[in-house]
């Protein structure tokens, strides 16, 4: 049997295309693929539709970094 996991993502997983944090797990029928935010983005349109589950976690960006904290007014 095949079991797929959606907890939630550590600094341990790693994004399958570059290495950098995972934010984003894509379950497929046949698997899972990581993704950090940044290549997540870049193949979405890839995977949108095939996926059976997507976890995004990205929004984890802003309160672990402050990414974007520069941008407010």
């Amino acid at each position: 049997m095949n079991t797929t996991t959606t907890e939630a993502l550590t600094v341990a997983d790693r994004c399958d295309r570059c290495g950098a944090q995972a934010y984003v797990r894509v379950l497929l029928p046949s698997g899972e693929l990581l993704f950090c935010a940044h290549h997540a983005r870049a193949h979405s349109d890839a995977f949108a539709n095939i996926a059976t589950h997507i976890q995004d976690e990205t929004d984890r960006l802003l309160e672990e970094h402050g990414a974007g904290a520069g941008a407010r007014s």
